[in-house]
């Protein structure tokens, strides 16, 4: 299966692979003009077309005239069969992708191609033939046939991640969470940096039941380190910090209710309140619950958080407005609290005002905002 390249060929297949198609392909024409039976720089011409902007007509030309060369070139073919698709014509690449078979039982790449093109194969048809009657039947029939040709591609190539990949579509798509896991950790064992695998993995492990938010964010700031580019996990970093901003507010609600009581602001059956105005001792005392409450409740949280996850709360209150919303909400309702218990009030009237101006606008959001991250 593998045949001396020329190298202008070689040299045009890593350009391909960088995708700089116009220059692959005028090396390519420069071989076949010295050299029209190349089946490799025929098949890198197809290659260039598909990959430049999925020309299937002129990829078509390109591996036809390989194929008219030798009719059994596994490279020819596989690449005739992604022009097939390309061009409209996918349900023709089943018979090509088994005639890759055929001539290469051991070849587990087309294993893994033709299970991941054969259940869509196979649902078209269902549609085709049946309309409006094809139904979850046919398509589960299709995915298993698909993966029995997945499983062998994995016996081949237990290394290639590829056919891992394909198996966990298959399983995706027939809802089979417990296959789909063990193929992630399969891909993970593989390539412990694969974007999509480690993305998932990470999101079941952050959005399990009782994962909190502080251990939610370290989740997907360790994966972020392995894969700095992955959007999902990005999200998913600023959905678990946005969890932690949340819960601030809960320390400022908590902190107004503690203003409440130590300003006596609401009677409870037959004792008497507080008489009014307090002492500067007792305005002072009433500091030092709210400082516990902020030093345990926020502080010392935020100094055990990782320091990816620490970045991100600042990067993500300076790139959304609903985590600064949160953060003026909790101050607001913090200097109601601190104007309840701080000014030497003679009537409960104000204090009183200024507890529901402060809970109110606090609590009524609180419900709307679970999802606002942006």
């Amino acid at each position: 299966m593998t045949t001396p390249l020329h190298p202008a060929v070689e040299r045009a297949g890593l350009l391909i692979d960088r995708k700089r198609y116009e220059e692959a392909r005028e090396l390519l024409a420069r071989q076949l003009a010295e050299d029209p039976e190349d089946i490799r720089a025929w098949v890198e011409l197809a290659r260039s077309h598909l990959g430049d902007q999925e020309n299937g007509t002129k990829a078509l030309e390109a591996t036809e005239r390989a194929l008219a060369l030798d009719a059994e070139n596994i490279w020819a073919l596989l690449t005739h069969a992604r022009a097939l698709r390309a061009g409209g014509r996918f349900p023709e690449t089943e018979g090509v992708l088994r005639e890759v078979i055929r001539l290469a039982p051991d070849y587990w790449y087309s294993y893994a191609l033709l299970a991941d093109w054969l259940w869509r194969i196979r649902w078209l048809g269902s549609v085709r033939t049946k309309g409006d009657r094809a139904g979850r039947e046919d398509f589960m029939a299709a995915l298993r046939e698909a993966d029995l040709i997945a499983r062998q591609a994995i016996r081949l190539g237990p290394e290639e991640v590829y056919a891992y990949e394909v198996a966990w579509r298959i399983a995706d798509m027939a809802a089979d969470r417990s296959a789909a896991d063990q193929l992630d950790q399969a891909i993970l064992r593989l390539d412990p940096q694969h974007e999509e695998a480690l993305a998932r993995h990470t999101e079941r492990a952050a959005t399990g039941p009782g994962v909190r938010a502080a251990k939610a964010a370290t989740l997907y700031a360790d994966a972020l380190a392995s894969a700095p580019g992955s959007a999902p996990m990005q999200r998913g970093l600023d959905e678990a910090s946005h969890r932690l901003l949340r819960g601030v507010r809960w320390l400022a609600l908590l902190c107004l209710a503690l203003a409440a009581v130590g300003i006596d602001l609401f009677a409870t059956g037959a004792e008497s309140q507080k008489e009014l105005p307090l002492s500067p001792g007792q305005r002072l005392w009433d500091l030092v619950p709210m400082a516990a409450v902020w030093a345990l409740g926020a502080l010392l949280r935020y100094r055990r958080l990782r320091a990816g996850t620490r970045v991100n709360l600042h990067s993500l209150i300076r790139r959304r407005t609903w985590p600064r919303v949160v953060l003026g909400q909790a101050a607001w309702a913090m200097l109601c609290a601190l104007l309840i218990t701080q000014i030497p009030w003679t009537q409960r009237t104000v204090p009183l005002v200024l507890f529901w101006a402060g809970l109110v606008p606090t609590a009524a959001t609180m419900w709307f905002d679970r999802r606002k991250t942006g």
